[in-house]
Protein backbone atom coordinates (compact mmCIF):
# COMPACT_ATOMS: atom_id res chain seq x y z
CA UNK A 1 0.00 0.00 0.00
CA UNK A 2 2.76 2.28 0.64
CA UNK A 3 4.55 1.91 -2.68
CA UNK A 4 0.78 2.66 -4.48
CA UNK A 5 0.32 5.34 -2.75
CA UNK A 6 3.77 7.04 -3.55
CA UNK A 7 3.36 5.86 -7.26
CA UNK A 8 0.21 7.73 -6.90
CA UNK A 9 1.48 10.96 -5.50
CA UNK A 10 4.17 10.72 -8.35
CA UNK A 11 1.61 10.77 -10.99
CA UNK A 12 -0.28 13.62 -9.17
CA UNK A 13 2.67 15.53 -9.44
CA UNK A 14 4.45 14.62 -12.97
CA UNK A 15 5.28 17.35 -15.31
CA UNK A 16 3.62 18.12 -17.92
CA UNK A 17 4.79 17.77 -21.69
CA UNK A 18 3.55 18.68 -25.05
CA UNK A 19 3.28 16.45 -27.94
CA UNK A 20 3.87 18.37 -31.00
CA UNK A 21 3.12 17.23 -33.75
CA UNK A 22 3.16 17.98 -37.87
CA UNK A 23 -0.05 18.11 -40.32
CA UNK A 24 0.26 18.67 -44.09
CA UNK A 25 -3.74 19.76 -44.49
CA UNK A 26 -7.05 20.00 -42.66
CA UNK A 27 -7.64 16.19 -42.49
CA UNK A 28 -3.87 15.19 -41.53
CA UNK A 29 -4.75 17.58 -38.71
CA UNK A 30 -7.75 15.67 -37.59
CA UNK A 31 -5.59 12.65 -37.89
CA UNK A 32 -2.79 13.68 -35.68
CA UNK A 33 -5.39 15.48 -32.92
CA UNK A 34 -7.47 12.00 -32.74
CA UNK A 35 -4.28 10.46 -32.50
CA UNK A 36 -3.57 12.12 -29.20
CA UNK A 37 -1.09 14.79 -30.08
CA UNK A 38 -0.99 17.97 -27.53
CA UNK A 39 -0.11 20.35 -30.24
CA UNK A 40 0.20 20.70 -33.78
CA UNK A 41 1.99 22.74 -36.33
CA UNK A 42 0.39 23.56 -40.06
CA UNK A 43 1.38 25.59 -43.05
CA UNK A 44 -0.28 28.95 -43.92
CA UNK A 45 -0.96 29.64 -47.73
CA UNK A 46 2.65 31.29 -47.69
CA UNK A 47 5.88 31.94 -45.81
CA UNK A 48 6.19 28.56 -44.47
CA UNK A 49 9.49 26.16 -44.57
CA UNK A 50 7.11 23.32 -46.61
CA UNK A 51 6.17 25.49 -49.55
CA UNK A 52 3.83 22.39 -50.71
CA UNK A 53 2.20 22.20 -47.45
CA UNK A 54 0.11 25.57 -47.33
CA UNK A 55 -3.15 25.88 -45.83
CA UNK A 56 -6.29 28.51 -46.21
CA UNK A 57 -7.21 30.73 -43.10
CA UNK A 58 -10.95 29.29 -43.79
CA UNK A 59 -9.26 25.81 -43.38
CA UNK A 60 -6.96 26.52 -40.32
CA UNK A 61 -9.77 27.79 -38.96
CA UNK A 62 -11.85 24.20 -38.86
CA UNK A 63 -8.29 22.73 -37.54
CA UNK A 64 -8.66 25.17 -34.55
CA UNK A 65 -12.55 24.90 -33.68
CA UNK A 66 -11.63 21.44 -33.73
CA UNK A 67 -8.67 21.26 -31.91
CA UNK A 68 -10.00 24.04 -29.16
CA UNK A 69 -12.51 20.98 -28.41
CA UNK A 70 -9.73 19.06 -26.81
CA UNK A 71 -7.19 22.22 -25.35
CA UNK A 72 -5.13 21.29 -28.29
CA UNK A 73 -2.70 23.93 -29.45
CA UNK A 74 -2.37 24.92 -33.21
CA UNK A 75 1.16 26.37 -34.08
CA UNK A 76 1.28 27.98 -37.75
CA UNK A 77 5.12 28.33 -39.55
CA UNK A 78 5.85 31.40 -41.06
CA UNK A 79 9.58 30.41 -41.04
CA UNK A 80 10.78 31.57 -44.15
CA UNK A 81 13.11 34.86 -44.55
CA UNK A 82 10.80 37.62 -46.02
CA UNK A 83 11.97 40.64 -48.88
CA UNK A 84 10.43 43.92 -47.62
CA UNK A 85 7.02 43.19 -49.35
CA UNK A 86 6.32 39.86 -47.71
CA UNK A 87 7.14 41.53 -44.10
CA UNK A 88 4.25 43.79 -44.58
CA UNK A 89 1.85 40.50 -45.91
CA UNK A 90 3.26 38.74 -43.22
CA UNK A 91 2.05 41.37 -40.91
CA UNK A 92 -1.24 40.96 -41.72
CA UNK A 93 -1.32 37.09 -42.11
CA UNK A 94 -0.18 37.14 -38.46
CA UNK A 95 -3.33 39.12 -37.32
CA UNK A 96 -5.78 36.90 -39.55
CA UNK A 97 -4.33 34.01 -38.07
CA UNK A 98 -4.73 35.34 -34.42
CA UNK A 99 -8.48 35.91 -35.23
CA UNK A 100 -8.72 33.03 -36.23
CA UNK A 101 -7.73 31.35 -33.26
CA UNK A 102 -4.78 30.21 -33.66
CA UNK A 103 -2.34 29.68 -30.61
CA UNK A 104 1.28 30.58 -31.77
CA UNK A 105 3.39 31.72 -34.75
CA UNK A 106 6.75 29.67 -35.16
CA UNK A 107 8.93 32.42 -36.70
CA UNK A 108 12.72 32.58 -38.20
CA UNK A 109 13.10 35.94 -39.54
CA UNK A 110 13.93 38.71 -37.17
CA UNK A 111 11.85 41.62 -39.16
CA UNK A 112 9.11 39.82 -37.74
CA UNK A 113 10.60 40.09 -34.16
CA UNK A 114 11.57 43.50 -34.89
CA UNK A 115 7.24 44.27 -35.89
CA UNK A 116 6.47 42.53 -32.45
CA UNK A 117 9.40 44.55 -30.61
CA UNK A 118 7.14 47.83 -31.69
CA UNK A 119 4.06 46.37 -30.45
CA UNK A 120 2.80 45.96 -34.29
CA UNK A 121 2.06 42.74 -34.27
CA UNK A 122 -1.25 40.92 -31.81
CA UNK A 123 -0.45 39.35 -28.72
CA UNK A 124 0.35 35.93 -30.65
CA UNK A 125 2.84 33.86 -28.68
CA UNK A 126 6.01 33.71 -31.15
CA UNK A 127 8.41 30.66 -31.07
CA UNK A 128 11.65 31.23 -32.70
CA UNK A 129 12.17 28.59 -35.56
CA UNK A 130 14.76 25.93 -35.12
CA UNK A 131 15.55 27.84 -38.24
CA UNK A 132 17.15 30.50 -36.49
CA UNK A 133 20.00 27.86 -35.74
CA UNK A 134 19.54 27.44 -31.92
CA UNK A 135 22.23 25.13 -31.51
CA UNK A 136 24.36 27.34 -28.68
CA UNK A 137 23.51 28.35 -24.92
CA UNK A 138 24.45 31.90 -25.71
CA UNK A 139 21.64 31.97 -29.00
CA UNK A 140 18.87 30.63 -26.74
CA UNK A 141 19.94 33.14 -23.94
CA UNK A 142 19.74 35.79 -26.39
CA UNK A 143 16.18 34.74 -27.39
CA UNK A 144 15.36 34.55 -23.82
CA UNK A 145 16.19 37.97 -22.88
CA UNK A 146 14.38 39.23 -25.82
CA UNK A 147 11.32 37.50 -24.54
CA UNK A 148 10.20 35.00 -27.26
CA UNK A 149 7.58 32.38 -25.97
CA UNK A 150 9.52 29.00 -27.03
CA UNK A 151 12.60 28.46 -28.61
CA UNK A 152 12.93 25.22 -30.84
CA UNK A 153 16.90 23.93 -30.67
CA UNK A 154 18.46 22.72 -33.00
CA UNK A 155 18.62 18.88 -33.53
CA UNK A 156 22.21 18.25 -33.37
CA UNK A 157 22.23 19.39 -29.64
CA UNK A 158 23.73 16.03 -26.89
CA UNK A 159 21.49 15.68 -23.76
CA UNK A 160 24.17 17.06 -21.58
CA UNK A 161 23.68 20.73 -23.47
CA UNK A 162 19.96 20.50 -23.90
CA UNK A 163 19.96 19.87 -20.28
CA UNK A 164 22.55 23.12 -19.89
CA UNK A 165 19.82 25.24 -21.71
CA UNK A 166 16.97 24.30 -19.78
CA UNK A 167 18.75 25.03 -16.47
CA UNK A 168 20.27 28.35 -17.70
CA UNK A 169 17.05 29.57 -19.72
CA UNK A 170 13.32 30.60 -18.74
CA UNK A 171 11.86 29.99 -21.81
CA UNK A 172 10.19 27.21 -22.64
CA UNK A 173 12.25 24.41 -25.02
CA UNK A 174 10.76 22.37 -27.52
CA UNK A 175 13.45 19.69 -29.39
CA UNK A 176 13.03 17.17 -32.11
CA UNK A 177 11.97 13.73 -31.07
CA UNK A 178 11.36 11.91 -34.53
CA UNK A 179 11.20 12.49 -38.26
CA UNK A 180 14.10 13.60 -40.75
CA UNK A 181 17.55 15.23 -40.29
CA UNK A 182 18.85 18.06 -41.98
CA UNK A 183 22.51 17.98 -42.41
CA UNK A 184 23.25 21.08 -41.94
CA UNK A 185 22.55 23.19 -39.22
CA UNK A 186 18.99 24.72 -39.93
CA UNK A 187 18.92 28.18 -41.31
CA UNK A 188 22.73 27.54 -42.57
CA UNK A 189 22.01 25.80 -45.42
CA UNK A 190 22.84 27.54 -48.78
CA UNK A 191 23.43 24.11 -51.32
CA UNK A 192 20.56 24.33 -52.52
CA UNK A 193 20.22 27.92 -53.67
CA UNK A 194 23.88 27.86 -54.75
CA UNK A 195 22.69 24.51 -57.18
CA UNK A 196 19.36 26.16 -58.37
CA UNK A 197 18.52 29.21 -57.19
CA UNK A 198 15.62 26.97 -54.89
CA UNK A 199 16.46 28.25 -51.34
CA UNK A 200 15.82 26.32 -47.71
CA UNK A 201 15.45 29.82 -46.22
CA UNK A 202 12.87 30.41 -48.39
CA UNK A 203 10.64 26.88 -48.23
CA UNK A 204 12.17 25.74 -51.59
CA UNK A 205 14.49 23.11 -50.34
CA UNK A 206 15.82 21.03 -53.47
CA UNK A 207 16.95 18.12 -51.14
CA UNK A 208 20.55 18.53 -52.82
CA UNK A 209 21.35 16.80 -49.61
CA UNK A 210 20.13 14.08 -50.81
CA UNK A 211 21.95 13.55 -54.17
CA UNK A 212 24.80 11.61 -55.01
CA UNK A 213 28.16 12.78 -54.63
CA UNK A 214 32.02 11.18 -55.06
CA UNK A 215 34.44 12.15 -52.21
CA UNK A 216 38.24 12.92 -53.75
CA UNK A 217 41.48 13.93 -51.82
CA UNK A 218 43.93 16.55 -53.43
CA UNK A 219 45.37 13.91 -55.81
CA UNK A 220 42.29 12.67 -57.35
CA UNK A 221 42.09 9.59 -55.35
CA UNK A 222 38.53 8.68 -54.63
CA UNK A 223 37.45 7.82 -51.50
CA UNK A 224 34.20 7.42 -52.06
CA UNK A 225 32.24 7.05 -55.83
CA UNK A 226 28.75 8.02 -56.53
CA UNK A 227 27.27 7.64 -52.76
CA UNK A 228 24.71 9.61 -50.98
CA UNK A 229 26.90 11.01 -48.57
CA UNK A 230 25.22 13.70 -47.04
CA UNK A 231 22.03 11.83 -46.68
CA UNK A 232 20.99 10.49 -42.52
CA UNK A 233 19.13 8.50 -41.41
CA UNK A 234 15.93 9.65 -39.81
CA UNK A 235 15.60 10.93 -35.74
CA UNK A 236 14.15 8.60 -33.62
CA UNK A 237 14.65 9.29 -29.69
CA UNK A 238 12.47 7.77 -28.17
CA UNK A 239 14.56 6.29 -25.89
CA UNK A 240 15.76 9.14 -24.67
CA UNK A 241 11.90 10.87 -23.79
CA UNK A 242 12.54 10.66 -20.03
CA UNK A 243 15.61 11.96 -20.20
CA UNK A 244 14.53 14.56 -22.00
CA UNK A 245 11.19 15.52 -19.70
CA UNK A 246 14.02 15.38 -16.60
CA UNK A 247 16.12 17.77 -18.35
CA UNK A 248 13.34 20.33 -18.77
CA UNK A 249 12.03 20.26 -22.29
CA UNK A 250 8.32 20.94 -22.77
CA UNK A 251 7.36 20.29 -25.61
CA UNK A 252 8.72 17.27 -28.80
CA UNK A 253 8.53 17.97 -31.74
CA UNK A 254 7.78 15.26 -34.84
CA UNK A 255 9.04 16.32 -38.12
CA UNK A 256 6.88 16.17 -41.33
CA UNK A 257 4.96 18.50 -42.81
CA UNK A 258 4.81 16.83 -45.83
CA UNK A 259 4.23 13.65 -44.59
CA UNK A 260 0.75 11.67 -45.24
CA UNK A 261 -2.14 10.78 -42.93
CA UNK A 262 -1.07 7.51 -41.86
CA UNK A 263 2.67 8.10 -41.03
CA UNK A 264 0.96 11.02 -38.91
CA UNK A 265 -1.67 8.85 -37.51
CA UNK A 266 1.13 5.91 -36.45
CA UNK A 267 4.29 8.53 -35.33
CA UNK A 268 1.69 10.64 -32.79
CA UNK A 269 0.13 7.52 -31.22
CA UNK A 270 3.09 5.62 -31.00
CA UNK A 271 4.82 9.10 -28.77
CA UNK A 272 1.95 9.58 -27.10
CA UNK A 273 2.32 6.08 -25.32
CA UNK A 274 5.74 6.64 -24.97
CA UNK A 275 5.44 9.98 -23.42
CA UNK A 276 2.32 9.17 -21.42
CA UNK A 277 4.80 6.74 -19.04
CA UNK A 278 6.65 9.81 -17.86
CA UNK A 279 4.56 12.57 -18.04
CA UNK A 280 1.11 13.94 -18.16
CA UNK A 281 -0.15 15.40 -21.47
CA UNK A 282 -0.69 19.18 -21.45
CA UNK A 283 -3.97 18.45 -23.91
CA UNK A 284 -7.21 16.78 -22.52
CA UNK A 285 -9.37 13.67 -23.99
CA UNK A 286 -8.80 9.71 -24.56
CA UNK A 287 -7.64 8.39 -27.30
CA UNK A 288 -9.28 4.86 -28.47
CA UNK A 289 -6.48 3.25 -30.74
CA UNK A 290 -7.40 0.47 -32.98
CA UNK A 291 -3.72 -0.53 -33.95
CA UNK A 292 -1.14 -0.68 -32.59
CA UNK A 293 1.45 1.65 -33.52
CA UNK A 294 4.81 0.82 -35.10
CA UNK A 295 7.55 3.66 -35.92
CA UNK A 296 9.39 0.67 -38.33
CA UNK A 297 6.15 0.32 -40.07
CA UNK A 298 5.94 3.99 -41.60
CA UNK A 299 8.77 5.74 -43.67
CA UNK A 300 11.81 5.73 -42.36
CA UNK A 301 15.40 5.84 -43.66
CA UNK A 302 16.83 3.67 -40.61
CA UNK A 303 16.79 5.13 -37.64
CA UNK A 304 19.70 7.08 -35.50
CA UNK A 305 19.45 9.05 -32.26
CA UNK A 306 21.72 11.42 -33.73
CA UNK A 307 24.01 13.21 -31.25
CA UNK A 308 22.09 12.93 -28.08
CA UNK A 309 23.87 10.27 -26.19
CA UNK A 310 27.29 10.09 -28.22
CA UNK A 311 29.03 10.18 -31.52
CA UNK A 312 27.49 7.43 -33.35
CA UNK A 313 26.53 6.79 -37.19
CA UNK A 314 24.16 9.08 -38.23
CA UNK A 315 24.49 8.09 -42.08
CA UNK A 316 22.93 6.24 -45.10
CA UNK A 317 25.28 6.33 -47.51
CA UNK A 318 23.33 3.55 -49.76
CA UNK A 319 19.95 5.37 -50.40
CA UNK A 320 18.08 8.33 -49.30
CA UNK A 321 14.52 6.56 -49.92
CA UNK A 322 12.64 4.74 -47.15
CA UNK A 323 13.71 1.50 -46.09
CA UNK A 324 11.19 0.87 -43.65
CA UNK A 325 11.78 -2.35 -40.97
CA UNK A 326 14.36 -5.07 -41.21
CA UNK A 327 12.87 -8.41 -42.07
CA UNK A 328 15.79 -10.09 -42.60
CA UNK A 329 18.34 -12.95 -44.89
CA UNK A 330 16.63 -14.62 -48.10
CA UNK A 331 17.33 -18.44 -46.92
CA UNK A 332 16.66 -19.86 -50.44
CA UNK A 333 15.51 -18.92 -53.94
CA UNK A 334 14.05 -20.54 -57.12
CA UNK A 335 12.60 -19.75 -59.90
CA UNK A 336 9.50 -17.70 -59.10
CA UNK A 337 9.92 -17.63 -55.39
CA UNK A 338 12.43 -16.86 -52.56
CA UNK A 339 12.08 -17.95 -48.46
CA UNK A 340 12.58 -15.89 -45.57
CA UNK A 341 11.75 -16.23 -42.14
CA UNK A 342 9.27 -13.17 -41.89
CA UNK A 343 5.87 -12.65 -41.36
CA UNK A 344 4.69 -11.49 -45.25
CA UNK A 345 1.74 -10.39 -46.67
CA UNK A 346 0.64 -10.23 -50.17
CA UNK A 347 0.52 -6.38 -51.68
CA UNK A 348 3.55 -6.32 -49.32
CA UNK A 349 6.43 -4.01 -51.05
CA UNK A 350 9.87 -5.35 -50.22
CA UNK A 351 13.50 -3.57 -50.70
CA UNK A 352 16.91 -4.83 -51.27
CA UNK A 353 20.26 -3.74 -52.48
CA UNK A 354 21.77 -4.96 -55.66
CA UNK A 355 25.27 -3.95 -56.66
CA UNK A 356 25.21 -0.89 -54.04
CA UNK A 357 21.39 0.48 -55.51
CA UNK A 358 18.06 -0.19 -53.91
CA UNK A 359 15.71 -2.60 -55.83
CA UNK A 360 12.35 -4.26 -54.76
CA UNK A 361 9.38 -5.86 -55.27
CA UNK A 362 5.65 -6.48 -54.66
CA UNK A 363 4.22 -9.71 -53.59
CA UNK A 364 1.75 -11.05 -55.15
CA UNK A 365 1.18 -14.68 -53.21
CA UNK A 366 2.58 -15.92 -49.99
CA UNK A 367 2.30 -19.83 -49.39
CA UNK A 368 3.74 -20.40 -45.88
CA UNK A 369 7.47 -19.50 -46.18
CA UNK A 370 7.53 -19.48 -50.34
CA UNK A 371 7.31 -15.35 -51.06
CA UNK A 372 6.03 -15.00 -54.81
CA UNK A 373 7.40 -11.27 -55.63
CA UNK A 374 6.25 -9.65 -58.99
CA UNK A 375 10.02 -9.76 -60.12
CA UNK A 376 12.86 -12.26 -59.20
CA UNK A 377 15.40 -9.19 -60.38
CA UNK A 378 18.55 -11.05 -59.14
CA UNK A 379 17.57 -12.13 -55.57
CA UNK A 380 20.31 -14.20 -53.68
CA UNK A 381 20.23 -16.16 -50.84
CA UNK A 382 21.99 -13.89 -48.11
CA UNK A 383 20.07 -10.80 -49.22
CA UNK A 384 19.20 -8.56 -46.48
CA UNK A 385 15.21 -7.73 -46.91
CA UNK A 386 13.45 -4.81 -46.13
CA UNK A 387 9.19 -4.20 -46.00
CA UNK A 388 9.01 -0.33 -46.93
CA UNK A 389 5.28 -0.50 -47.36
CA UNK A 390 3.34 -3.53 -45.04
CA UNK A 391 -0.16 -3.81 -46.87
CA UNK A 392 -2.27 -4.93 -44.08
CA UNK A 393 -0.63 -2.42 -41.82
CA UNK A 394 -1.78 0.78 -43.99
CA UNK A 395 -4.72 -0.50 -44.64
CA UNK A 396 -5.41 -0.95 -40.81
CA UNK A 397 -4.45 2.61 -40.87
CA UNK A 398 -6.33 3.55 -43.42
CA UNK A 399 -9.86 2.03 -42.30
CA UNK A 400 -9.09 3.02 -38.70
CA UNK A 401 -11.73 4.33 -36.46
CA UNK A 402 -9.09 5.89 -34.32
CA UNK A 403 -10.91 8.50 -31.97
CA UNK A 404 -10.56 11.07 -29.38
CA UNK A 405 -13.21 12.20 -26.74
CA UNK A 406 -13.46 13.58 -23.48
CA UNK A 407 -14.69 12.41 -19.93
CA UNK A 408 -18.27 13.29 -18.78
CA UNK A 409 -19.61 12.48 -15.27
CA UNK A 410 -23.34 12.75 -15.63
CA UNK A 411 -25.54 13.85 -12.16
CA UNK A 412 -29.00 14.03 -11.39
CA UNK A 413 -29.73 15.84 -8.79
CA UNK A 414 -33.32 17.83 -7.63
CA UNK A 415 -34.84 17.46 -10.69
CA UNK A 416 -31.56 18.94 -12.60
CA UNK A 417 -28.82 17.05 -14.62
CA UNK A 418 -25.74 17.84 -14.54
CA UNK A 419 -22.66 17.43 -17.56
CA UNK A 420 -19.04 17.64 -15.67
CA UNK A 421 -16.40 16.84 -18.23
CA UNK A 422 -12.60 15.65 -17.00
CA UNK A 423 -11.18 19.78 -16.87
CA UNK A 424 -14.38 20.87 -14.57
CA UNK A 425 -16.27 22.27 -17.35
CA UNK A 426 -20.00 21.77 -16.20
CA UNK A 427 -23.28 22.37 -17.64
CA UNK A 428 -26.58 22.16 -16.76
CA UNK A 429 -30.58 21.24 -17.82
CA UNK A 430 -33.49 21.00 -15.82
CA UNK A 431 -35.48 17.85 -16.32
CA UNK A 432 -39.31 18.55 -16.71
CA UNK A 433 -41.05 16.45 -13.86
CA UNK A 434 -44.55 16.41 -15.53
CA UNK A 435 -45.32 13.03 -14.76
CA UNK A 436 -44.37 10.14 -12.37
CA UNK A 437 -42.24 7.30 -13.04
CA UNK A 438 -44.84 4.21 -12.44
CA UNK A 439 -41.58 1.80 -12.03
CA UNK A 440 -38.57 3.94 -10.84
CA UNK A 441 -35.87 1.08 -10.67
CA UNK A 442 -36.93 0.77 -14.32
CA UNK A 443 -36.82 4.70 -15.40
CA UNK A 444 -33.51 4.75 -13.60
CA UNK A 445 -32.03 1.94 -15.96
CA UNK A 446 -33.58 3.22 -19.13
CA UNK A 447 -32.52 6.80 -18.03
CA UNK A 448 -28.66 5.93 -17.31
CA UNK A 449 -28.44 3.39 -20.41
CA UNK A 450 -29.62 6.03 -22.70
CA UNK A 451 -27.29 8.50 -21.23
CA UNK A 452 -24.38 6.42 -21.91
CA UNK A 453 -24.92 6.17 -25.57
CA UNK A 454 -22.79 9.36 -26.41
CA UNK A 455 -22.78 8.03 -29.86
CA UNK A 456 -20.72 10.65 -32.64
CA UNK A 457 -20.39 13.10 -29.54
CA UNK A 458 -17.12 13.77 -28.42
CA UNK A 459 -17.33 12.77 -25.21
CA UNK A 460 -17.46 9.01 -23.30
CA UNK A 461 -19.29 8.63 -20.06
CA UNK A 462 -17.28 8.29 -16.98
CA UNK A 463 -19.79 7.79 -14.25
CA UNK A 464 -23.46 8.40 -13.70
CA UNK A 465 -24.58 9.29 -10.51
CA UNK A 466 -28.95 9.89 -9.95
CA UNK A 467 -29.97 11.12 -6.67
CA UNK A 468 -33.86 11.11 -5.79
CA UNK A 469 -36.20 9.63 -7.82
CA UNK A 470 -36.71 10.48 -11.59
CA UNK A 471 -39.82 11.45 -13.64
CA UNK A 472 -41.24 9.23 -16.67
CA UNK A 473 -39.35 9.78 -19.76
CA UNK A 474 -39.70 8.59 -22.71
CA UNK A 475 -36.69 7.30 -24.64
CA UNK A 476 -36.74 10.34 -27.14
CA UNK A 477 -36.46 12.81 -24.78
CA UNK A 478 -33.82 11.27 -22.87
CA UNK A 479 -31.67 11.39 -25.59
CA UNK A 480 -32.64 14.37 -26.44
CA UNK A 481 -31.91 15.85 -23.20
CA UNK A 482 -28.47 14.16 -23.36
CA UNK A 483 -27.91 15.18 -26.91
CA UNK A 484 -28.52 19.41 -25.48
CA UNK A 485 -26.90 19.03 -22.74
CA UNK A 486 -23.73 17.81 -23.93
CA UNK A 487 -23.68 20.60 -27.09
CA UNK A 488 -24.10 23.14 -24.10
CA UNK A 489 -21.13 21.70 -22.25
CA UNK A 490 -19.06 21.91 -25.74
CA UNK A 491 -20.00 25.52 -25.73
CA UNK A 492 -18.70 26.42 -22.52
CA UNK A 493 -15.64 24.31 -23.56
CA UNK A 494 -14.66 26.31 -25.74
CA UNK A 495 -16.06 29.62 -24.30
CA UNK A 496 -13.94 28.89 -21.43
CA UNK A 497 -10.52 27.89 -23.71
CA UNK A 498 -7.38 29.83 -22.42
CA UNK A 499 -5.45 30.87 -25.14
CA UNK A 500 -1.93 32.11 -23.95
CA UNK A 501 -0.53 35.60 -24.28
CA UNK A 502 2.81 36.91 -25.58
CA UNK A 503 4.64 38.91 -23.56
CA UNK A 504 6.23 42.44 -24.16
CA UNK A 505 8.96 41.82 -26.19
CA UNK A 506 12.46 43.95 -25.98
CA UNK A 507 15.66 44.62 -28.12
CA UNK A 508 18.68 42.63 -25.84
CA UNK A 509 22.62 42.45 -26.90
CA UNK A 510 23.52 39.58 -29.67
CA UNK A 511 26.47 37.68 -28.81
CA UNK A 512 27.96 38.40 -32.53
CA UNK A 513 28.66 41.70 -33.26
CA UNK A 514 29.40 41.83 -37.00
CA UNK A 515 26.89 39.96 -39.13
CA UNK A 516 27.43 38.27 -42.31
CA UNK A 517 24.95 36.45 -44.50
CA UNK A 518 24.97 33.63 -42.38
CA UNK A 519 22.06 35.98 -40.69
CA UNK A 520 20.07 36.07 -43.21
CA UNK A 521 18.86 39.24 -43.29
CA UNK A 522 16.51 39.82 -46.00
CA UNK A 523 14.80 42.99 -45.04
CA UNK A 524 15.07 46.30 -43.65
CA UNK A 525 13.23 45.59 -40.47
CA UNK A 526 15.70 42.48 -39.84
CA UNK A 527 18.55 44.93 -40.26
CA UNK A 528 17.40 47.31 -38.01
CA UNK A 529 16.30 44.40 -35.35
CA UNK A 530 20.12 43.23 -35.51
CA UNK A 531 21.42 47.08 -35.31
CA UNK A 532 18.95 47.16 -32.52
CA UNK A 533 20.81 44.38 -30.45
CA UNK A 534 24.20 46.33 -31.51
CA UNK A 535 25.42 44.53 -34.51
CA UNK A 536 26.21 45.69 -37.33
CA UNK A 537 24.88 44.33 -40.89
CA UNK A 538 27.94 43.60 -42.92
CA UNK A 539 26.04 41.58 -45.88
CA UNK A 540 22.75 40.92 -46.28
CA UNK A 541 21.52 37.31 -47.09
CA UNK A 542 22.96 34.95 -49.10
CA UNK A 543 19.85 34.98 -51.20
CA UNK A 544 20.42 38.54 -51.54
CA UNK A 545 24.16 38.84 -52.73
CA UNK A 546 25.46 35.02 -53.43
CA UNK A 547 28.81 35.68 -51.97
CA UNK A 548 31.45 33.29 -53.43
CA UNK A 549 33.28 31.10 -51.45
CA UNK A 550 30.66 30.59 -48.69
CA UNK A 551 30.01 28.12 -46.49
CA UNK A 552 26.90 26.50 -48.20
CA UNK A 553 26.61 24.04 -45.57
CA UNK A 554 27.81 23.42 -41.75
CA UNK A 555 27.34 20.33 -40.40
CA UNK A 556 27.96 17.86 -37.49
CA UNK A 557 28.81 15.21 -39.85
CA UNK A 558 32.13 14.51 -40.73
CA UNK A 559 32.80 12.64 -43.95
CA UNK A 560 36.33 11.98 -42.43
CA UNK A 561 34.63 10.78 -39.15
CA UNK A 562 32.56 8.04 -41.23
CA UNK A 563 35.99 7.24 -43.57
CA UNK A 564 38.13 6.65 -40.20
CA UNK A 565 40.09 10.01 -41.66
CA UNK A 566 40.24 11.91 -38.62
CA UNK A 567 43.71 12.10 -38.64
CA UNK A 568 44.29 12.30 -41.96
CA UNK A 569 45.92 15.84 -42.74
CA UNK A 570 44.57 15.27 -47.01
CA UNK A 571 42.38 17.87 -48.57
CA UNK A 572 38.91 16.21 -48.93
CA UNK A 573 36.01 17.60 -51.70
CA UNK A 574 32.88 16.54 -53.13
CA UNK A 575 32.36 16.20 -56.58
CA UNK A 576 28.51 16.18 -57.75
CA UNK A 577 26.86 14.30 -60.65
CA UNK A 578 27.11 17.31 -63.03
CA UNK A 579 31.10 17.34 -61.81
CA UNK A 580 31.19 20.44 -59.68
CA UNK A 581 33.76 20.70 -56.94
CA UNK A 582 33.01 21.61 -53.22
CA UNK A 583 36.42 22.00 -51.05
CA UNK A 584 35.67 20.65 -48.02
CA UNK A 585 37.14 22.23 -44.48
CA UNK A 586 37.25 20.21 -41.27
CA UNK A 587 36.80 21.96 -37.65
CA UNK A 588 37.87 19.47 -35.55
CA UNK A 589 37.87 20.90 -32.29
CA UNK A 590 34.03 21.21 -33.00
CA UNK A 591 33.69 17.92 -34.93
CA UNK A 592 32.04 20.01 -37.39
CA UNK A 593 32.48 19.81 -41.22
CA UNK A 594 32.20 22.92 -43.74
CA UNK A 595 31.25 22.61 -47.62
CA UNK A 596 32.66 25.82 -49.68
CA UNK A 597 30.96 27.02 -52.75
Amino acid sequence: MIVKSWALLYNNFMEKTELLAPAKDKKTAIAAINSGCDALYIGAASFGARQNAGNSIEDIREIVEYAHKFNVKVHVTINTILDDNELVRAKKLIQNLYDTGVDAIIVQDTGILELAIRGELPPIPIHASTQCDNRTLEKVKFFDQIGVSRVILARELSLETIKEICRQTRTEIETFVHGALCVSYSGQCYLSCSIGGRSANRGECAQSCRKKYSLVDSNGKVIAKDMHLLSLKDFNASKHIEELIKAGVKSFKIEGRLKDENYVKNVVAFYRREIDKYSEKTSSGKVFLDFEPDVSKSFNRGFTDYFLESRKDCFNFATPKSLGEKLGKVTKTAKDYFEINADINPQDGLCYFIDGELSGCLINKVDGNKIYPNKMDKITVGMMVYRNFDAKFEKQLTNSKTRRRIGVKFLYNEGVLHAIDEDKNEAAMKVLQEETAKNPEKMKENFTAQLKKTGESDFYVTEIEINGELPFLPVSEINNLRREILEKLMEERLSSYEREVQQPMNHAEFPVKNLDYRANIHNHEAKSFYENCGCETCQMSYESTKPKNAELMRTKHCLKYAFNMCKSPDKLFLIDEKGKKYPLIFDCKNCEMVVIG
